[in-house]
């Protein structure tokens, strides 16, 4: 757009005056309108020559083919510019990232609708990392690595069921809203403690370090989160702080990192126990989602169920098979085999013991037989007589003898007591 003496706003044809041509000879009654000062300003940026400027890339974006957005910050100072640029340049802008430092050429452009300055590039090269955040923060980075302060078997595990959340954030901020919301969502029985902090600028530091000790002391905070909305890099170069890291890495409580984007990264990441993409993203990871528990409830509910049913009809049908049994049916069948060893064991007692007794019936009669055959008695019996003399000897000498001798004589039946009358000797 070119401005031109022929060129007359709606306001001032509705006036009938003529606009004045220099800003000083503006008034009340006859004020430039926004486009024709933001011409100017087009106008004056338009004869600005081009210029080689130094910085930190805090925010880049070149996904769209052909075109690199960026934010450049001052090394030293909380200031920043953008850069557009195209073709060529965009091309050459693609293999950078957020951190790093670039020397960018191009010339000082306005975009009129909206009266924004910016830097329209033409080239860019690396610049070296001395001095910036980046390299700043890479060092301390390296020095907390080496003292062990990110490694994994420092990092606490998250209580499961927690009762209160200590939320560390700033006041009034989305953060928090997104934090709270999404929990109660998830699982509404759970209650915040909430400490506002001032979270970018010189005070960011020391307010999150007071924070963290005040929530860690806190008996009844389960689990802290420390939540902040994204922003550029610079704005969230407190939680990079030395101080910060330190007080999370010495807090007992597990600790959640909530800060920014998932794109981006601060020391407070490395350190916490458990490093959330966003606030929204933490508070997911934070508590469980109680539909999926109910879930989980009522599908162990079932299997328990069927389980049991299951196990019953096994046992019920072990129970009918041992009633089937015909041991249980009829019960005497159980003895009916002990019986008949029984009977057969008494039959071969009987048929032993008689065979035993008729053998020793046997050798009875046998042994009789025999002391009856030597026995004194048959000789008797068969006509014979034992003699016996005065002291009971059996006389079977006449030599032994004498006239007058009272002699014992036993026949078969009876004993006759004589007198010796005449003795014939050999």
């Amino acid at each position: 757009m070119t401005w031109n003496q022929d060129y007359t706003p709606p306001a001032a044809q509705s006036n009938s005056k003529p606009l004045p041509r220099l800003a000083g000879e503006t008034t009340a009654d006859n004020p430039w309108p926004v486009s024709l000062l933001s011409e100017k300003f087009h106008m004056a940026v338009e004869r600005w020559p081009s210029v080689w400027v130094a910085g930190q890339i805090t925010q880049i974006n070149t996904r769209r083919q052909g075109s690199a957005y960026i934010t450049l910050r001052d090394d030293y100072q909380d200031i920043a510019l953008e850069v557009n640029g195209f073709g060529q340049f965009a091309a050459a802008a693609t293999p950078f990232v957020q951190g790093d430092r670039v020397i960018i050429h191009g010339k000082p452009n306005l975009w009129m609708k909206r009266t924004s300055l910016s830097l329209r590039g033409d080239a860019i090269i690396a610049a070296g990392a001395g001095g910036s955040l980046k390299a700043m923060i890479d060092e301390l980075r390296k020095k907390l690595k080496g003292e062990g302060l990110f490694d994994a078997d420092r990092k606490q595990p998250l209580p499961e069921f927690p009762h209160c959340i200590g939320l560390i954030c700033a006041p009034q901020a989305r953060a928090e809203g997104d934090v709270i919301t999404n929990v109660r969502l998830r699982w509404p029985v759970v209650d915040f403690k909430v400490t506002h902090v001032h979270v970018q600028g010189e005070q960011c530091p020391s307010d999150v370090i007071k924070a963290i000790a005040q929530m860690d002391a806190d008996p009844d905070v389960d689990v802290i989160i420390v939540a902040r909305g994204g922003g550029a890099f610079e704005d969230l170069i407190g939680f990079s702080d030395e101080g910060v890291v330190r007080a999370a890495a010495a807090a007992h409580t597990p600790l959640i990192s909530a800060i920014g984007h998932e794109d981006d990264w601060t020391l407070l990441d490395l350190v916490a126990d458990l490093r959330a993409s966003t606030p929204t993203d933490a508070a997911k990871k934070v508590v469980p989602d109680v539909r999926e528990q109910m879930q989980l409830i009522n599908v162990n509910i079932e299997r328990m169920r069927m389980r049991i049913d299951a196990t019953v009809n096994n046992e019920t049908r072990l129970i009918e098979g041992y009633a089937n049994r015909p041991s249980l049916t009829q019960p005497l069948t159980m003895l009916e085999p002990h019986q008949r060893l029984i009977d057969d064991a008494r039959t071969r007692m009987r048929i032993g013991l008689t065979r035993i007794l008729d053998d020793a019936s046997l050798t009875i009669e046998k042994a009789h037989a025999s002391l009856t055959a030597l026995s004194p008695q048959s000789t008797l019996n068969r006509g014979y007589a034992v003699v016996q003399g005065a002291d009971g000897h059996v006389i079977d000498d006449a030599n032994v003898v004498n006239t007058g001798d009272q002699l014992t004589m036993t026949l078969k039946h009876g004993v006759i007591v004589s007198e010796v009358t005449t003795v014939t000797k050999e």
